[in-house]
């Protein structure tokens, strides 16, 4: 394979030329942390939340908070070699997310950013690139960003026999098909594959809302949804209601009147999506024999199941389409959080009430509880893997 005709170098240096750091090295940190801050000062940064939400995560603070989780454990580990990642092709900044997460573990990077061409894609790269040619020269070689279509194979197999581990994100499919590149024996996969996401809320706690409150509830609601358009793994579509009678009917029509008008002054809704998401509520209707709930228009689209089971979370559309059950416990949620369950957010419950829960049912499903508003926040734990331990190996001291 030729470099620099395979794929489009977005910002990096020579991969083949850089060796492993030890988790939390100073100079990935420095980097990350100047980085957080470049993104921060950058006016056509700042107007993307998604962009501000990966600066946040990369600033100084947060990465010593996660270092300390570590302790000396860091002195005796060391990143695994060179990690190839594979983003989803519908998320801007998961592609920055991989990348520092395997940079944090001590790794040289090769990530294929996705092919569309996201704003916030260049930006990020822009600003790397711009680092790396300065000031963090010494981990321009570290820190490589390409993009190819996917049709291209031969540069996934190339790159595949090059690693040490495969970090692969976005669907069933796409998991598939990048696995019929082999690996070389030492190396091995880490994939996130299809995942689904809910939110539950107890209606009371909506009811006792003042008007602020739920200004800042919906706010968060948007956030964890429409600003991904829903593509986002951890972005709910199905909401469990915790209640009953009037006082649920009431809570109901409250908070979703409420995200109808934020979304309606924000959300562009495109022909075609309100199209899919008509298309999606009618054959809900046949499938689950769920009742399309009314709304002044299509920015909302809710459709309410009257049992919940495992069809009812295949049952999903971008651009705010929502499944909804209620119910007076948690105990009909069991139904649907079997292993693809990645995140619950949650409203008027506690997560260690939820995580109890969880636990106690022995649930297949499961890897995150969060509050309303923070569902797409990224953690260097995720989907149940704990990345810098995965993505950096334990030297034994005897």
């Amino acid at each position: 394979m030729k470099p620099n005709e395979a794929y489009e170098r977005l910002c990096g240096g020579d991969w083949s030329a850089a060796r492993a750091l030890k988790p939390f090295s100073g100079e990935a940190c420095a980097f990350l942390s100047d980085l957080s801050r470049v993104l921060m000062e950058t006016p056509e940064a700042r107007a993307y939340a998604d962009v501000v939400t990966f600066a946040f995560f990369c600033r100084r603070s947060e990465l010593e908070r996660a270092r300390a989780r570590y302790g000396e454990e860091t002195q005796r580990r060391l990143g695994r070699g060179m990690a190839f990642h594979i983003a989803p092709g519908n998320v801007a900044v998961n592609f920055a997310y991989s990348l520092a997460a395997s940079l944090l573990a001590g790794n040289v990077s090769v990530v294929k950013a996705p092919s569309r061409d996201f704003a916030q894609t260049r930006l990020l790269c822009a600003a790397m690139d711009a680092l790396l040619d300065g000031a963090h020269g010494a981990l321009k070689n570290h820190v490589n960003v390409i993009r190819y279509p996917r049709e291209r194979q031969e540069v996934t197999q190339a790159l595949s026999q090059a690693c040490d581990v495969r970090v692969v994100w976005g669907g069933d499919a796409t998991v598939d098909a990048v696995r019929r590149a082999a690996l070389r024996p030492q190396a091995f996969d880490v994939t996130f594959p299809d995942r689904y996401s809910l939110l539950v809320a107890r209606a009371q706690a909506v009811l006792e809302m003042d008007e602020n409150q739920v200004a800042k509830l919906t706010q968060a609601f948007y956030n964890d949804t429409y600003l991904t358009d829903q593509n986002a793994c951890s972005s709910p579509r199905l909401v469990y209601w915790l209640g009953e009678g009037e006082a649920l009917h009431a809570a109901r029509a409250r908070f979703w009147e409420a995200v109808r008008g934020y979304a309606k002054a924000r959300y562009p809704l495109e022909a075609v999506t309100a199209v899919d998401k008509h298309t999606a509520a009618c054959r809900a209707a046949i499938e689950l024999g769920a009742a399309l709930e009314p709304m002044p228009d299509n920015v909302v689209t809710r459709v309410l199941a009257p049992r919940l089971t495992l069809e009812a979370q295949a049952h999903r559309c971008p651009g705010g389409f929502f499944v909804e059950y209620a119910d007076t416990s948690l105990d009909a949620l069991a139904a649907v959080c079997d292993r693809r369950c990645q995140t619950l957010t949650y409203l008027g419950l506690d997560a260690q009430t939820l995580s109890d829960w969880v636990v106690k049912n022995g649930l297949g499903g499961v890897d995150r509880i969060v509050p309303v508003g923070h569902a797409l926040d990224f953690s260097l734990t995720w989907d149940g893997y704990d990345l810098i331990r995965t993505l950096s190996r334990e030297i034994v001291r005897f």
